[in-house]
């Protein structure tokens, strides 16, 4: 009778077995009996059973417990292994890439900041040198000498004809009477070379004559004619090396300019009775004089011409303008702003 509890299907499992060889028999018997004592079988598969070759457990001389299953390795499929060595370059070559890029980014970020300092450096030393040289300031004197001989130098293109020639002019006669002389007419602009007498025109081409101004006057009473030349040589350097060279001759100068249906138009060059200059800053000015009933020089004696009043006349007319171009302005700016520093 068997124990309450306990199920017989082993033992009977183990009595139908039957020993298959000698020697097993007495474990069989001594794992029953210990299965029996104990009230549990002490090891698995119970003795008598099959196991498959190759799932037997090692014994206790390969190095593991009697009865212990082993371990078997787990092999890497080889596909994976591909694919993970695969993943592994490919996040080498993209640190790789990143890195590199990281890299160009803050060499760029370098030269972009070194450029925009440089750029910013140049804007502020521009801002204040232009702040510099545009506020108000006084003007030194070698300044304020320069603004007067621009000044004057630009007067014979800046002011209008009536100006520079105006349509009358008040003059000082002997005994020191007041009387006036009337412009009868003014010659187009031409060349030194053509308006001048050869001596005289070529010296100044040399030194740079731009323009020859004419214009011709008669005095009040309409018996002297006066032709007047204002050459511009554009700076009194050159104006002063330009006289220099000039010939001492009373024969030459300018070249008389008549006008047809005025008191002036039998004035020629066989007229001119005197003529000669007088410097007045980048300007020379010239006057021819004659009789305006047409008198040649040769048909005035010596003595007529030394005590008349055409030559005083004459002078009196090319000083009057010789002035008024070379005269310094009435106003000179103190500061470069105008008078207001």
């Amino acid at each position: 009778m068997s124990k309450p509890g306990r199920s017989q299907e082993p033992e009977r499992h183990l009595e139908a077995s039957g020993p298959r060889t000698g020697g097993s028999q007495a474990p069989l018997a001594g794992g029953q009996a210990g299965g029996r004592a104990g009230g549990r079988a002490t090891g698995w598969p119970p003795g008598g059973s099959r196991v498959p070759r190759g799932s037997r457990p090692r014994r206790a001389a390969e190095g593991g417990e009697p009865g212990t299953p082993r371990r078997g390795r787990v092999r890497a499929w080889p596909a994976a292994g591909r694919q993970g060595r695969g993943r592994t370059a490919m996040e080498r070559v993209e640190a790789a890439t990143l890195e590199e890029g990281m890299r160009l980014r803050v060499i760029f970020l370098i030269l972009m900041g070194v450029i925009l300092a440089v750029a910013a450096s140049d804007v502020l030393t521009g801002a204040v040198g232009v702040l510099r040289e545009t506020r108000a300031r006084p003007l030194t004197p070698a300044e304020q000498a320069r603004y007067i001989q621009e000044e004057i130098a630009a007067r014979w293109h800046t002011w209008s004809a009536d100006l520079i020639f105006p349509t009358e002019l008040q003059y000082v006669a002997l005994g020191r009477a007041q009387q006036y002389a009337r412009r009868v007419g003014l010659a187009p602009e031409t060349s030194c070379k053509a308006g001048l007498d050869a001596p005289v025109g070529s010296v100044l081409a040399e030194h740079g004559c731009l323009t020859l101004l004419r214009a011709t006057y008669v005095d009040q009473t309409s018996t002297f004619v006066v032709t007047v030349g204002v050459a511009v040589l554009g700076s009194e350097e050159r104006r002063s090396a330009a006289t220099g060279q000039l010939p001492v001759d009373d024969r030459v100068g300018v070249r008389p300019v008549a006008f047809p249906g005025t008191a002036g138009e039998l004035f020629g060059a066989a007229q001119r009775q005197r003529n000669s200059w007088i410097a007045a800053g980048p300007y020379v000015v010239f006057s021819t004089a004659g009789y305006a009933d047409g008198r040649t020089r040769e048909a005035i004696p010596p003595e007529e011409i030394l005590h008349s009043e055409l030559w005083p006349t004459a002078q009196s007319i090319a000083g009057r303008i010789a002035r008024a171009l070379g005269d310094e302005p009435s106003a000179v700016p103190q500061c470069t702003q105008g008078n207001v520093c």
